[in-house]
């Protein structure tokens, strides 16, 4: 697989690798058995990009040539396999606004222009509509509700994970839809782990006080319940916020956990979440991470279809 070799946290493999055309990509075997839809996280491999963004890169403000991102739709639509004409695109500036996609809106962001700003979560019940959102370090969210066939894509940094936009995501597709939370099956994609992400303390304490956490004085500072489902490493209890050994004022942040407690609180089952085991920053030579490249970088893409033929 184009020497692909990914650092995994835990001992269970979470996300699975595939390649189509020399183009590798990312999936969640949880989102394939609802053979409802189709979806995909791209690598920075397989594409056309140059420099700080090569080469599979779909960032438009980084300097990257508008066709050679137009090609790397290309090629990941014929890797996963669906139409980039159906592209619709978001417009991320860390919101919680969610927009429904409708048949009017297929095409927007890549043969034709946006028409909106500011929407970083999209829903949709049109089959062959492709939800894309773009990361760097930040969480992608994915949502299928196999019942009501429908689906979600929202991009989660840090203030949309304060702002609960997992929860503002179920909420849309319930009242858009008529999901109910128990029905969805969600994936929390590849993203900064908290190893590697580092907060000051005002982050830190806006980040606690929203999810009624305990800022920690401590390294070892319980701040989650396991019984909710999250996720537990080395048989240790995991916590969302911890200190960062011999560095005052700096705090380490689980933005994947605390967007598990979230969903759950949200009514989305514990066993209907799937955890990334992948790190975009401790795999930066092969996925987009801003932290890892201090900003020298292009983004990954995360793209969710409802099947044509459902």
């Amino acid at each position: 697989m184009m020497g692909l070799h990914l650092k995994r946290k835990g001992n269970i493999p979470v996300v699975a690798l595939r390649e189509t055309a020399d183009v590798p990509y990312m999936v969640f075997p949880e989102l394939d058995a609802t053979d409802v839809v189709v979806h995909g996280f791209s690598t920075r491999l397989g594409g056309v990009s140059q420099g700080d963004c090569a080469t599979m890169n779909f960032a438009s403000g980084r300097g990257d040539d508008p066709a050679n991102i137009r090609e790397n739709y290309r090629r990941m639509a014929a890797a996963i396999g669906f139409d980039p004409e159906k592209i619709v695109l978001s417009y991320q500036t860390h919101t919680t606004n969610i927009r429904k996609v409708t048949v009017e809106d297929m095409g927007k962001g890549y043969d034709r222009e946006r028409d909106y700003q500011d929407i970083d979560g999209l829903i949709t019940d049109v089959p062959g509509a492709v939800l894309v959102t773009s990361y760097a370090d930040c969480v992608p969210l994915l949502f299928v509700d196999p019942v009501r066939k429908a689906i979600g894509a929202s991009h989660s940094g840090w203030r949309g994970t304060v702002a609960r936009m997992g929860r503002c995501t179920v909420e849309a597709m319930k009242e858009s839809y008529g999901c109910q939370p128990q029905d969805l099956i969600v994936a929390i994609g590849p993203s900064i782990c908290q190893d590697c992400y580092e907060v000051s303390e005002d982050v830190a304490e806006a980040f606690a006080k929203e999810l009624g956490l305990t800022l920690p004085v401590e390294e070892k500072i319980l701040n989650a319940d396991p019984s909710a489902g999250q996720r537990t490493e080395n048989d240790s209890i995991p916590f969302i916020i911890k200190k960062t050994p011999g560095k005052p004022g700096k705090y380490q942040l689980d933005l994947q956990l605390a967007n598990v407690q979230i969903l759950t609180e949200a009514g989305v089952l514990p066993e209907h979440i799937s955890v990334t085991d992948i790190c975009t920053c401790c795999n930066k030579d092969v996925i987009f991470s801003h932290r890892g490249s201090q900003g020298r970088r292009g983004n990954m893409g995360a793209f969710l279809s409802i099947k044509e033929n459902i």
